[in-house]
């Protein structure tokens, strides 16, 4: 497939041996759906954070207290329903515990995106090392009231006070008269604040329709608006759930990091989270390059957020996402009818800014304490490949590591969630100048994801080696590319066969190095 075309087009790349097979596999019909999902049974992640029940969205920024990551997610006991935050701890962004609802419903009114901080100092007047959240309420379930209000904590984060006025305000949405002002004001959300060491005070991001505004305070409380930034392409899409932050790079700079979730689907690009480097000048985020980078080619990364690793909180930090994309969101899926519940976290990847050639850009890798939880490892021996091989191990909940080499090859990759007949699977691989990822084949009638079936991102057509990291769950599949430059996050639904592994080579031979598979949990 050209690098041209827009990525809502499916793998159409007939007679490319395996993909070609693949594609036209025979899927269970539509009526077939619920009793194949009551045959398999639970369906549950076996390593990523789920919700107890009901619909999890949004992760919101967590903050380090009691010895414990506290994260919170937007949560209703209905998919796509109006809710609140809850809570879940983890120590080590595998393993979590879950404490319920931390912020209800106020009232009528659904508790929106945010962000949670500590404030160290005091500066709102609820003593030192409380823990505040600013995040949107739309006051009187007005869609252009939406607002940011503060709840705070005394006790780490597990119990919140709301004060009762907001401490932004929507004045676009109060002054709004026309459809394009009321267009405006009605994207007013997900306010993300970090303190800024060198000036002594609080910066407030708040993701606009086609520019991110920036705020400043001394207390957290009484907020100043300061320039807005706005990004040239409006066809990226809006700005939701945006993310602030300073780091230093692996060559001992520091930059300050502005991210977004955001829907370039129009322009061919993903629908996940933007980012651009730069410089905070205390009233405006000027950008190093206006065009951002992506931290994820995938259909489903959304909503990420980002916060210091405590081992190394100025070189490394940890990330997680909403594996889920507002194109299709809104259905139910496998696991409402196996487990009782709908959305998953992404993996907890550990993210480090890198100088590549003057353009500094992040890398992701898998949290290390994943690898550490596997119930087992092994090294596999070197593949030739020549059309399919087929591995004689695979799972439900694994990770695979391989190194890919070719050389007159034009399709080369692996199949992870393979049936035993072939029919179904999920194809990873790299074909003229794309890595890519295509679930298609992988898709369960009553739970269609289509067309939304290949993610890809641009590699070097020059390239005759890649390397992989691979992380299957019984819902998702996560791919990072060499050293994490390029990752590819979707979730797919497998069902309980399809469980094999193969690698495929059109055109050439592949050869398949350095491989190692790790197994979760019981279900692996």
């Amino acid at each position: 497939m050209s690098p041209s075309l827009s990525r809502r087009a499916l793998l159409t790349t007939a007679g490319v041996g395996t993909l070609a097979v693949l594609a036209g596999a025979h899927r269970p019909s539509a009526s077939a759906a619920s009793s194949l999902v009551a045959a398999n049974g639970s369906q549950r992640a076996v390593f990523h954070m789920t919700p107890p029940s009901g619909w999890l969205c949004d992760p919101q920024r967590p903050v380090d207290t009691n010895g414990a990551y506290q994260l919170y997610y937007l949560h209703s006991d209905v998919n796509n329903g109006p809710g609140g935050w809850d809570h879940a701890t983890t120590v080590d962004g595998v393993d979590y515990t879950h404490h319920g609802t931390v912020l209800p419903l106020t009232g009528d009114e659904p508790v929106w995106s945010g962000s949670a901080v500590i404030d160290v100092d005091g500066t709102a007047g609820y003593g030192a090392g409380a823990v505040i959240v600013l995040a949107t309420v739309p006051t009187d379930g007005v869609r252009r009231y939406q607002e940011q209000y503060l709840a705070y904590s005394t006790d780490g984060g597990f119990s919140f006070t709301w004060r009762p006025d907001p401490v932004i305000v929507n004045t676009d949405g109060r002054a709004a008269t026309t459809p394009q002002e009321i267009d405006n004001a009605e994207w007013f959300r997900d306010p993300k604040t970090h303190w800024d060491q060198a000036r002594g005070e609080w910066v407030c991001v708040i993701g606009r329709a086609r520019y991110a505004a920036f705020y400043t305070s001394p207390n957290l409380i009484d907020w100043t608006l300061q320039r807005n930034f706005d990004y040239p392409d409006h066809d990226l899409g809006g700005i939701e759930c945006p993310d602030i932050f300073t780091m230093t790079a692996d060559d001992g700079t520091v930059h300050w990091v502005l991210g977004a979730s955001m829907d370039a689907y129009t322009r061919g690009l993903p629908m996940t989270y933007a980012y651009w480097t730069g410089t905070w000048t205390g009233t405006e985020f000027l950008a190093d390059d206006p065009t951002p980078q992506w931290l994820d080619w995938g259909w489903d990364w959304y909503a990420a957020v980002t916060w210091p690793a405590r081992e190394a909180p100025d070189t490394v930090r940890l990330a997680t996402a909403w594996m889920n994309n507002w194109k299709y969101a809104a259905r139910d899926v496998p696991t409402d009818a196996s487990d009782g519940y709908n959305g998953q976290n992404s993996i907890t990847r550990e993210l480090r800014l890198s100088n590549r050639g003057g353009v500094y850009r992040l890398l992701s890798a898998p949290v290390a304490a994943l690898d550490a939880s596997a119930a087992s490892t092994t090294a596999l021996p070197d593949l030739s490949v020549t059309g399919e091989s087929v591995l004689g191990v695979g799972g439900r909940a694994y990770s695979l590591d391989a190194t890919l080499s070719w050389d007159q090859a034009r399709n080369v990759g692996l199949t992870v969630g393979r049936s035993s007949d072939g029919a179904r699977g999920t194809n990873i691989g790299v074909y003229e100048g794309e890595v890519y990822v295509d679930r298609g084949p992988s898709e369960l009638a009553g739970f269609q994801l289509s067309p939304y079936h290949r993610a890809f991102a641009p590699v070097d057509p020059a390239f005759r080696q890649l390397r992989l990291r691979v992380y299957v769950d019984t819902q998702s599949v996560e791919v990072f590319v060499d050293d994490g430059l390029v990752t590819l996050s979707q979730q797919v639904h497998f069902t309980d066969g399809d469980t094999g592994i193969s690698f495929y080579s059109d055109g050439g031979p592949l050869q398949v190095s350095a491989m190692t598979l790790r197994t979760f949990g019981s279900s692996a």
